[in-house]
């Protein structure tokens, strides 16, 4: 059987290649343009790729994303940081992989957070809890790989920009051992 897989990434400058779903930045372009993309097709996995801030100075690289959460839903006193009020998903949704922990939010983020901290946050980035949130309702199996561009920090801007492409050549190996796994 072959299995089919659908690499979804927020801007064609993170990854320039054939039959990627382009979102746009932020988890409403992404919310939209992956529930478009699953009304016409339902494949077996949906693999999210793009860059991400590191919020710890050792990260480098293409990472595996274990978990997520979304770090801008501010409904206090309805419900903690992170949570929707009156919604059923759970605040961190898990990949079932083993790896890091992404806080996903509308914001590009420029210095340290402490809450981000509290919640074992290693990097950040702004699509994914929506990529995440419309799988689980989907029931679509989702993996995530985030390459590091930026250390969340005052110079993110600039180093996002000059490393925006950077991860594709590893990002393109990986999804290729990723194929040759699910039919060997």
């Amino acid at each position: 059987m072959h299995a089919s897989i659908l690499i979804v990434t927020a801007l064609r400058e993170e990854l320039d290649h054939p039959g990627v779903l382009y979102t746009g930045l932020g988890k409403i372009n992404a919310t939209y343009a992956l529930t478009k993309a699953l009304q016409h097709s339902k494949p077996d996995l949906v693999v999210n790729y793009g860059t991400a801030g590191g919020l710890k100075p050792n990260l480098t690289g293409l990472l595996e994303v274990a978990q997520v959460l979304q770090v801008d839903m501010l409904a206090e006193p309805l419900a903690p940081r992170g949570t929707t009020p009156f919604d059923t998903t759970p605040a961190i949704l898990e990949s079932g992989y083993p790896g890091v922990v992404c806080g996903s939010g509308d914001h590009f983020v420029t210095e340290a957070d402490a809450w981000l901290t509290r919640q074992g946050v290693d990097v950040v980035d702004m699509e994914l809890f929506a990529i995440a949130s419309v799988c689980r309702r989907e029931g679509v199996p989702w993996r995530a790989f985030k390459f590091i561009s930026d250390h969340a920090d005052r110079q993110s801007g600039d180093s996002w920009q000059a490393h925006i492409s950077n991860g594709r050549p590893e990002f393109l190996a990986m999804i290729e051992r990723l194929r040759m796994e699910q039919h060997p």
